[in-house]
């Protein structure tokens, strides 16, 4: 049976970058990081991680342009919104937010994506998953997979969705990550509203730090953040 190229690219290397085994010989952590990279370290998704990943409701984004300039921003909605579509391949959606498309931009430039998954409530665990990103648009997506989930606010479609390629999957420890309990939302009136696809610039946290003011620009025409304010449950929704 011929041996799968990323299987080969894998076997033949030791995971991680040159900067960080240099490290590790200055800092005498070669043996320990050598067990990790053994006991840890994948090149896809075994079935424990392709679980877990189905039922989270957040995620942590890397990405970096072609200069290398980094980003990093946050993705959530409900379970399921990062969909596993095989052990070597996972996919998620991704909206309009503040018009920006910051992440989107730089996986055009440079295609190496990191995800750091936590689940803070249930295992106090986390999944760290690199690889190479591509952008698909939303028809292409469904009609190669076309039991990926509607969104539930009517006519709202994702601009494009994100497949990412499994290069190296690996646990975070749980020692320092704390234990959360999700809350009923209020809402950013102070109703308990959820405020699904707003473009209202107080629901969506206003200029909560003070840059539009700084520069005298008027509320209103503040986009929220670096992701959308679509909210659900406590979580910012999709970005």
């Amino acid at each position: 049976m011929t041996q799968d190229p990323l299987d080969e690219a894998f076997g033949a290397r030791r995971p991680g970058s040159d900067g960080e085994h240099q490290i590790q010989q200055e800092l005498g952590t070669v043996d320990r990081a050598t067990r990790f990279y053994d006991g840890q370290v994948r090149d896809r998704l075994n079935e424990r991680m392709r679980e877990f990943t189905a039922r989270q409701e957040m995620m942590f984004l890397s990405t970096a342009d072609r200069n290398g300039e980094c980003d990093s921003s946050f993705r959530a909605g409900p379970p399921g919104f990062i969909q596993v579509l095989d052990d070597r391949t996972l996919t998620y959606p991704e909206y309009r937010g503040n018009g920006v498309m910051a992440s989107l931009g730089n996986i055009r430039e440079n295609p190496h994506i990191g995800i750091l998954m936590i689940d803070f409530a249930r295992d106090r665990i986390g999944l760290h998953v690199n690889g190479r990103a591509r952008l698909v648009p939303d028809e292409l997506m469904r009609a190669v997979h076309p039991r990926l989930p509607v969104d539930p606010v009517p006519g709202r479609r994702p601009q494009v969705w994100v497949e990412v390629a499994v290069m190296e999957a690996y646990m975070h420890c749980s020692k320092h990550i704390p234990r959360l309990v999700k809350a009923p939302r209020t809402g950013a009136n102070g109703d308990g509203e959820q405020v699904w696809g707003t473009d209202d610039a107080k629901r969506k946290g206003g200029d909560y730090f003070g840059v539009a003011a700084e520069t005298r620009q008027p509320v209103a025409a503040e986009p929220c953040g670096m992701g959308s304010a679509d909210q659900q449950g406590g979580f910012e929704w999709f970005a």
